[in-house]
């Protein structure tokens, strides 16, 4: 399966592997056909599992992963951080821009950005699942385009299980909000489908500027820091669950840990 998936363009890699970790959101969104509520308690730990092992991934799958790349191209250990720290600052600070001036909605911290006028307030979530999708997408595209099947396959299945919980959070809070169970599922499906979009861009970015890996791997890494340090872990301590939420994280740290190991041994 390996050899098959390492044989594919790079940009081709990055795409299939990105519209698989997506179809994740959608197996959470079908799950709200059988739960009627999801307890905030059960919606923080979740949502916390997942940050923990997006922070694994970020630096198993992408950070570490420009480190040995550089390295092994410009033979300079200083010019590979040089790369990878620049891009990792350089993802955060877009993300940051793009949160100040596209105006979205959370689904417990509440509006943020510019004033969104008549702009509907279903449509301020579907603006925040995508800033927060996309980034996924591109950091599963640049990781499946790199090279490296272990890393990029620990990514792609690392985001796909993340997804789970987070499109079933996604459609339980849509529901809250007010929309019939049928335009909850569906929305959180298809803000699923925006990773492939981002893993086409990363996975061409990873490609054609293959002299820039490090950066880019860096890039992807450093929007996905700025996701869980900025979007998930506040959202999930909102609502008192710090505790449960912190022992998630670090499980799901666990899990994307031993995942990554199983896959680089088998």
């Amino acid at each position: 399966m390996s050899t098959s998936i390492t044989e594919l363009h790079p940009i081709l890699a990055g795409a299939f592997a990105s519209l698989a970790a997506g179809l994740g959101t959608g197996v959470g969104a079908v799950l709200i056909y059988g739960i009627r509520e999801l307890k905030p308690r059960t919606e923080d730990a979740l949502l916390s599992g997942a940050a923990g092992m997006m922070l694994a991934a970020s630096f198993y799958s992408l950070l570490q992963p420009g480190l040995e790349y550089g390295v092994q191209r410009y033979g300079s250990p200083g010019v590979a951080v040089i790369l990878v720290i620049a891009g990792m600052l350089l993802g955060g600070a877009a993300l940051w821009t793009i949160h100040s001036y596209a105006p979205h909605e959370h689904f417990h911290a509440g509006r943020e950005g510019p004033e969104a006028g008549k702009l509907a307030r279903l449509w301020l979530f579907v603006i925040a699942i995508t800033l927060h999708n996309f980034p996924e997408g591109m950091a599963v595209g640049v990781g499946a385009a790199s090279g490296d099947f272990a890393a990029g396959a620990a990514l792609t299945v690392g985001i796909g299980v993340q997804n789970v919980p987070e499109g079933l959070a996604v459609a339980a809070a849509l529901m809250a909000a007010g929309y019939g169970r049928h335009l909850s599922a569906g929305i959180a499906f298809l803000t699923g489908l925006v990773e492939p979009v981002g893993g086409l861009l990363g996975g061409s970015a990873a490609w054609l500027a293959s002299a820039l890996l490090p950066a880019v791997l860096g890039f992807a890494g450093g929007a996905m820091l700025y996701i869980i340090s900025a979007e998930i872990i506040p959202e999930t301590h909102r609502k008192g669950h710090k505790t449960v939420a912190t022992a998630s994280l670090m499980l799901g740290v666990a899990l994307m840990l031993a995942l990554g190991v199983l896959l680089e041994t088998s």
